[in-house]
């Protein structure tokens, strides 16, 4: 299962890939929604989307709204993670078709646990 990581963090995308790899994903990285839609057009494959919010380029609510107003992506899980942590954000997002929301800072279990309630770690994945 392919999932991209989508942070202008290099940091946080490290730690995320780290994570996701032990979970059995292969990843496809992107420092802004720009970037994560050319991965997500040339991979369309992808089943999972990791996004922040606030990154340069596109932010992560545009990349969101974009995604989620083309038909051909709408099987795309979206987990929000992201330091927006004021609940009008959070309900912006879901409202808008994220199907979840983390908060950074976060843990590996907290991230498991949210990918388990949206049914979006591969076969295997702990």
């Amino acid at each position: 299962m392919l999932a991209l990581v989508i942070d202008d963090s290099r940091a946080v995308r490290t730690i995320l890939r780290t994570m996701l790899q032990e979970a059995g994903f292969e990843t496809v990285e992107a420092a802004n929604g720009g970037e994560a839609l050319a991965a997500l057009e040339s991979r369309p494959d992808a089943t999972l989307a990791l996004l922040d919010w606030n990154m340069p380029v596109m932010d992560g609510f545009e990349f969101l709204t974009r995604v989620r107003s083309n038909p051909a992506f709408e099987s795309l899980r979206i987990l929000m993670v992201t330091t927006e942590t004021e609940s009008d954000q959070v309900t912006k997002a879901l409202m808008s078709g994220a199907n979840e929301y983390l908060m950074k800072p976060f843990s590996k279990e907290a991230l498991f646990a949210k990918l388990n309630m949206i049914d979006a770690l591969p076969d295997g994945g702990t």
